[in-house]
């Protein structure tokens, strides 16, 4: 098999590959559900701005769900009213998802009795909101025989539902509640508060005037307006590391190991010439190592990998 071969066969992927992507991102930007479409009109109420993205997950019983304006639905996002498609469930809604939401990719929002969630709540990836369990009273019968509870389930404006939360019938979470990823929350929740664990409970609150308790962790050491952090590792105004480690004015480290004018180690660095770092050769035997390291892959000025 020749180059010249290997070459077109080599290009005629790309090609490929090239064909697939944009054409299913031509798909997924045809595919979005907006109010002007002929899936959002089938809504009790669909916002201005409001949209679901494609592909959808399951969705049926529009007819008695309401999306406020400006809300954004992920992909694979399950929307559902009633046990059934055309199932009738009265004139209201009983899924009602409010203005501005954003609800994260693959959640499940049920609803059978009455479930509504307010203004200005995100959810990350894969929730799960129900208002409706199954029932397990009669120990002789199978437990999807059995009749289901439903018990209305309200969510407070300005909530932040973790990535994997679940939240059961009959739960009441007030607002800007902070529900911790993989929590399973039941009952009442207070507003201003952080809950987590399973079942979820109340691990921080907000009282005003005092202020979250327990308090909220310790910010990062605070940098100073020269861009350093403490002390000993403070960049100077030359943009240098302070003290002994000082980047001087000519770019270099101080004392015995301090970067010449010709862009490289002196011989009191240490470092033999293959090693040495020079403006258009990169940095010798430290090629490649990791960023995570310390160190990247130098080419003139620029360093790999940053921006």
């Amino acid at each position: 098999m020749t180059l010249a071969w290997l070459r077109q066969l080599a290009w005629l992927r790309q090609l490929r590959w090239r064909a697939v992507h944009r054409g299913w991102e031509a798909v997924q930007r045809a595919g979005v559900v907006t109010a002007d479409t002929p899936a959002g009109q089938r809504f009790a109420a669909f916002g201005r701005d409001s949209m679901v993205a494609f592909p959808p997950g399951t969705v049926f019983g529009e007819r008695s769900i309401a999306i406020g304006t400006g809300t954004l639905i992920g992909a694979f996002v399950t929307l559902s009213a009633g046990m059934v498609p055309g199932q009738d469930l009265g004139a209201a809604p009983v899924l009602q998802v409010g203005d501005r939401c954003v609800i994260g990719r693959g959640s499940h929002i049920v609803a059978h009795h009455s479930l509504v969630i307010g203004d200005d709540v995100f959810t990350g990836p894969y929730v799960y909101i129900t208002d409706q369990n199954h029932g397990y009273a009669d120990p002789a019968v199978p437990i999807g025989r059995q009749l289901p509870l439903n018990a209305a389930v309200r969510i407070g404006s300005g909530s932040w539902l973790g990535a994997g939360a679940v939240v059961l019938p009959g739960a009441c979470v007030g607002r800007n509640v902070v529900i911790a990823a993989g929590s399973v929350v039941r009952g009442t929740v207070p507003d201003w508060c952080v809950v987590a664990g399973v079942p979820a409970r109340v691990v921080r609150t907000y009282r005003p005037g005092d202020g979250w308790s327990p308090p909220l962790p310790s910010a990062l050491p605070p940098i100073d307006r020269l861009g350093g952090a403490d002390a000993a590792t403070r960049l100077d105004a030359a943009g240098g590391l302070d003290v002994a480690n000082r980047l001087d004015a000519a770019g270099g480290l101080d004392v015995a190991t301090r970067l010449d004018a010709a862009g490289g180690l002196d011989p009191a660095g240490g470092l033999d010439p293959a090693g040495r770092l020079d403006v258009a050769g990169g940095v010798g035997q430290f090629d490649g190592a990791d960023l995570a390291d310390g160190i990247g892959w130098v080419s003139g000025d620029r360093v790999d990998g940053l921006p």
